[in-house]
């Protein structure tokens, strides 16, 4: 899973983004600092993953992983080229989500590139950026089906209808994740078309340490979450300065930190949940004396597909699923005591793969 932070210019993306990864990408307070975009690879943490890891010590454990892009701030004109726009914006369509760093704070020490704090304003001007960008692409493009279509393809012809809706509800500066289709085929063609504005986001509310401590109060914040329930999209309340000193932390500081801020698990750990809700993601897991492995897949995903994340030959060959609940292996402690319980199935190709599954694939090719 690759994600894409972006945001404007000096709103704490690049601190996120060293906080997250510790790939120590230049903060600067002025526009621009990020020139190439910096990718940091961050393991996903899970529990799950560590008590196979005790039960069958293997020689390697191997947790999933996500990859993080700090593409540098966007300003107003990028899709026509201002700033650093055409390049950035062609880095953010190589990512499956996008995690837009919204500033949520006033600080007159930390210059605005807009001039003031106004998250509602600076979420407008990266999405009128995006949706400017997709309105070019399926320009183009439609003028290209449309020259097919004037030799009678009804098929071409369709495809230049569903096109021509498409472009006008950009030109009216709505995204393409609000674009309303008539069946599976037409939404196909459109989630196929690599549109910036379809890409899934969540909104970093980004906070300064008082704005995180009660963020619920923090009106900057509920401007953002109002936004984001209106989309669809996901809100993450987030402090990039505090982010950036919990790495500094021992575990059992960081701990003690994050109770007397009130928070639970740290933006990283937040942000990951996020990113799995979002792109509708879970994990199964497999588990011997070589490795124990965390795999990411699509919720809904069966089990022949599951397998060929593996490997090929394991989808080719399938022949079935040995499957065993993680909470029930770790409430019996052992697979053998799994299996006298009868609580180790055998699944077949129908069978769709559930987080947590802890699985052993048999085939044949």
């Amino acid at each position: 899973m690759k994600l894409g932070i972006v945001g404007l210019p000096n709103v704490g993306k690049s601190t996120l983004f060293n906080a997250i990864t510790n790939a120590g990408a230049e903060a600067a307070n002025y526009p621009f600092c990020t020139i190439e975009p910096n990718v940091g690879t961050v393991t996903v943490p899970d529990r799950r993953l560590e008590y196979l890891a005790n039960m069958y010590s293997p020689k390697k454990v191997t947790p999933a992983v996500i990859e993080f892009v700090d593409i540098a701030g966007l300003v107003k004109g990028a899709s026509k080229g201002e700033g650093l726009g055409n390049k950035f914006l062609e880095n953010i369509r190589r990512t499956d989500a996008i995690v837009h760093v919204v500033r949520c704070f006033d600080d007159e020490n930390v210059i605005h590139v807009e001039g003031a704090t106004d998250p509602l304003r600076d979420i407008d001007i990266i999405d009128l950026e995006l949706v400017m960008a997709d309105l070019e692409m399926v320009t183009r493009r439609l003028d290209k089906v449309k020259r097919g279509a004037n030799g009678g393809d009804k098929k071409l012809r369709h495809e230049a209808e569903v096109l021509a809706a498409l472009r006008d509800h950009l030109d009216a500066g709505k995204s393409a994740r609000s674009f309303e289709t008539d069946n599976d085929d037409d939404a196909r063609l459109i989630a196929e078309s690599e549109l910036l504005s379809l890409k899934p986001v969540i909104y970093a509310a980004n906070m300064d340490e008082a704005g995180i401590a009660d963020f619920e109060s923090n009106a900057y914040y509920q401007a953002v979450k109002a936004r984001a329930d209106a989309e669809g999209a996901q809100v993450l309340p987030i402090c990039a300065k505090t982010e950036q000193e919990l790495t500094e932390l021992s575990e059992e500081e960081r701990a003690l930190f994050l109770e007397e801020l009130g928070l639970a698990e740290s933006g990283l750990d937040r942000l990951i949940k996020c990113s799995y809700a979002l792109l509708g993601l879970i994990s199964f897991l497999t588990a011997g004396a070589d490795e124990c492995r965390a795999w990411t897949i699509t919720r809904g995903t069966r089990a022949p597909q599951a397998a060929g994340k593996i490997h090929s030959d394991f989808e080719r060959g399938f022949i079935r699923a040995e499957i065993v609940a993680f909470d029930d292996l770790e409430a019996c402690g052992s697979m053998a005591a799994a299996k006298e319980k009868g609580l180790v199935r055998s699944e077949g190709k129908e069978y769709v793969m559930r987080d947590g599954d802890v699985t052993l694939f048999r085939f044949n090719v």
